[in-house]
């Protein structure tokens, strides 16, 4: 930006630089461009400047970060995909023309360049001018202005504008960019792993008659064509395990669900979710395999050590197993087996944990669980074994108590990371156990499902024994870019819609 915006109203900045579209128009250039040819990224010159300098024609293009101006020549910084690089422009090199274009020019502005390279006195890489195009002129300014050793930079620090203006902050503030970079990579290796172990990656409805796999808020929506209410899907389990049963004995899918629940930094209502199932395994199988993908990305990455939550994180150790209920009993002091519906309440009016009537013992131990035990589990640790209230999928724990299912939830840095079971495939448990979900639907618990016939009935036709796991994506993405938020892993996460 030239100093004359300096101080100046948005609109006025904004009408200023419509002026300068104009000129740029009257000069004969087209303001906004349809190609141009590069030959390299700025990282590749700077990377390979003994071998290009002063004699090979490069072409770059990128938009303007910074601009110094000197009379008849100029220095500016131009960033692309591959960082940022100088470059210098003389009126007596490129013409009188070319150069009153440049002087309509601002930060902000795409410009495709080409010249040699040289090293100033300084000894700074930088393009030497010898042809520069406007690709496209840019009309809003990028937000916050501050001046450092004489040139101009743009900064971005608003958190809240950050994630409304996700296109800015990707500009202004590299790392961000480093963040998003590191998210597709993560995708892309989870892909690697789970097809380098045989699996098939398949899509599934994301409108859905009925929603199941989670217990969940669903978002709701009107199908016209049918004339009947839909949902968008809280999890991805469901057809998965149809899938299993027609004969796939490993599958996967890596997709948007939905929950309409509370937004804060760990939880948005859009997020991007893992689920995975494979045939005649169980939950232990899981357990080693899940391990094994952490280890297996935290190497893709290179590093064993990661900060999150304010933790240290080392993923090269073995990770923890350990009991829900033993975890539970010995926080609270009390062997919960032969616990009553009250006198589990009682101990969450202890604790200052609010409920709800239609809570029966499994929910209300979930969040006691919740409250005391998860905040305290910061090394990798699998919970085992947990109640069969709210467990409506795993199939009973084979050491003889009828209330404990086989299911497990890998904890890091206090956060859930996976949920896993060994699959119910009892057509007439499933049944049982749906229409107790349905009752607690009916008592007002709206993260109870409904019965699902359609899954029934595919059951019914033998579904063979499985573990599946779902894991979300975003959250990984958080521990290995060591971030603090879920909203500075997704590119636009939901906010409140701000007034124009």
């Amino acid at each position: 930006m030239r100093r004359v915006e300096m101080g100046k109203s948005l609109s006025e900045i904004v009408k200023h630089r419509l002026k300068k579209l104009d000129n740029i128009r009257k000069l004969g250039f087209n303001p906004y461009q349809y190609s141009f040819e590069k030959s390299h990224i700025s990282k590749q010159i700077i990377e390979n400047y003994d071998s290009i300098a002063e004699k090979v024609d490069i072409s770059i293009a990128g938009r303007v970060m910074s601009i110094r101006r000197m009379g008849r020549a100029s220095f500016f910084h131009i960033q692309d995909e591959g960082g940022k690089i100088q470059a210098y422009i003389q009126e007596n090199k490129v013409g009188k023309k070319v150069y009153q274009l440049f002087d309509n020019m601002d930060i902000g502005d795409l410009v495709g360049i080409r010249g040699k390279v040289f090293k100033t006195k300084t000894g700074e890489i930088t393009v030497f001018v010898e042809k520069l195009e406007i690709l496209t002129k840019n009309i809003r300014p990028i937000p916050v202005i501050k001046e450092k050793e004489e040139k101009i930079y743009d900064a971005f620090t608003d958190k809240e504008q950050r994630y409304r203006r996700r296109e800015v902050d990707l500009i202004v503030n590299p790392e961000v960019k480093n963040v998003f970079i590191l998210r597709s990579k993560i995708i892309q290796w989870t892909r690697e792993y789970l097809n380098e172990n045989g699996y098939l990656e398949v899509e599934t409805p994301i409108l859905q008659a009925i929603y199941g796999g989670a217990a969940a808020k669903p978002f709701k929506t009107y199908y016209n064509a049918l004339d009947q209410d839909y949902y968008l899907r809280i999890a991805l389990e469901i057809y998965l395990k149809r899938l299993l049963v027609g004969g796939y004995e490993k599958v996967y899918e890596i997709g948007r669900c939905f929950r309409n629940e509370g937004i804060d930094r760990n939880h948005n209502p859009e997020f991007t979710l893992l689920e995975f199932y494979q045939a005649y395994v169980d939950y232990f199988y899981m357990m080693d395999f899940v391990e094994n993908y952490f280890k297996y990305i935290a190497e893709r990455i290179g590093k064993k050590v990661f900060i999150f939550e304010g933790y240290v994180i080392d993923l090269s150790k073995k990770f923890k197993r350990e009991s829900f209920f033993d975890l539970l009993s010995e926080k609270i002091g009390i062997e919960l087996q032969n616990l009553t519906e009250d006198e589990l309440k009682n101990i969450c009016n202890k604790y200052e944990i609010n409920t709800k009537p239609q809570w029966n013992k499994g929910k209300l131990m979930d969040e006691i669980f919740k409250e005391l035990v998860e905040p305290e589990l910061i090394e990798p640790t699998f919970v085992m074994d947990y109640p069969i209230e709210i467990s409506p999928f795993a199939k009973p724990a084979r050491h003889g108590r009828n209330d404990i299912v086989e299911r497990f939830e890998l904890f890091i840095g206090g956060q859930e990371f996976a949920n896993s079971f060994s699959e119910l495939n009892d057509p007439i448990d499933q049944r049982q156990r749906m229409e107790e979900q349905k009752k607690l639907k009916d008592r007002g618990d709206e993260e109870a499902c409904d019965i699902d016939y359609d899954f029934l009935n595919a059951m019914e036709y033998g579904m063979p024994p499985a573990g599946g796991v779902g894991i979300g994506i975003d959250r990984v993405v958080m521990l290995f870019t060591e971030q603090r938020s879920i909203r500075d892993v997704i590119f636009f996460p939901q906010l409140r819609t701000a007034s124009q």
